[in-house]
């Protein structure tokens, strides 16, 4: 069900929707693709100025659509940790749950080198 203040049908409501099947083939649970497929929604609404309120936040910089993934996965640290722990699932790294994301790093590391 789209977030509130989108009509059934309408461009929004099919913008909700493919979002929040993308996240579920992602393998993120139903409630959270919900949640981030909305998000997207509002933010693209406070862009395109069909909404009455939008933040500052909403308002600058690229949209998410024409980002296109540039901003993930970037940074000093590049992978989350869930990412690495994951990883580190993979390929069997012993006591992987009580490591740091600085220790993971350094196992994922070791383990593929």
């Amino acid at each position: 069900m789209p977030p509130r203040g989108v009509k059934k049908g309408s461009k929004r409501a099919r913008q909700y929707e493919h979002v929040k099947e993308s996240e579920r083939k992602a393998g993120r649970s139903e409630s959270r693709a919900e949640e981030i497929a909305a998000r997207a929604v509002n933010k693209e609404k406070a862009r395109s100025g069909e909404s009455k309120t939008s933040s500052r936040s909403s308002t600058r910089g690229r949209s998410a659509s024409s980002r296109g993934g540039r901003r993930s996965g970037s940074g000093p640290g590049c992978r989350t940790r869930e990412q690495l722990y994951n990883d580190a699932k993979k390929l069997g790294v012993e006591g992987r749950s009580k490591m740091s994301k600085a220790q993971l790093q350094r196992a994922v590391a070791g383990a593929k080198g």
